[in-house]
């Protein structure tokens, strides 16, 4: 069954490819309202799942208790900063850290089709910050 085009979720996931820093759904709401300014939170929230369910975006659950939305499904890696709670990108090769995987597997009778490696630390805004005072 083909899903029905909707104009809303597309400027959803529309504005989730202008950012970098993953957003909340909050954060998604308040930005998409200036243009749907009738659009609901209830709404916003429906098509992020329903996207996120689909694949066409990609759900991160980085431990504060909040989704974090980010459009690019591709594998790639996360940096979390334990000041800010910031979540960024890391440009590293996503196979470079694959042996984790194979080590899992070594003593596994299942089949490990992925993993999800979250980086903690301190972001160089807040490094910076700390450094100034």
């Amino acid at each position: 069954m083909a899903l029905k085009y909707s104009r809303q979720r597309q400027v959803i996931k529309d504005f989730l490819m202008t950012r970098k820093d993953h957003p909340t759904a909050d954060v998604v709401y308040m930005n998409v309202r200036q243009e749907y300014p009738n659009i609901s939170l209830g709404t916003v929230y429906r098509n992020l799942s329903l996207l996120a369910n689909l694949g066409e975006i990609r759900r991160l659950r980085i431990g504060d208790g909040v989704d974090h939305f980010d459009a690019d499904t591709s594998m790639h890696y996360h940096f979390i900063c334990t000041k800010c709670g910031g979540v960024t990108d890391l440009a590293m090769n996503p196979g470079s850290i694959d042996h984790i995987k194979d080590s899992a597997a070594a003593g596994f009778d299942g089949r490990i089709e992925g993993h999800i490696t979250y980086f903690y630390g301190i972001c160089g805004n807040c490094v910076n910050c700390r450094e100034e005072l």
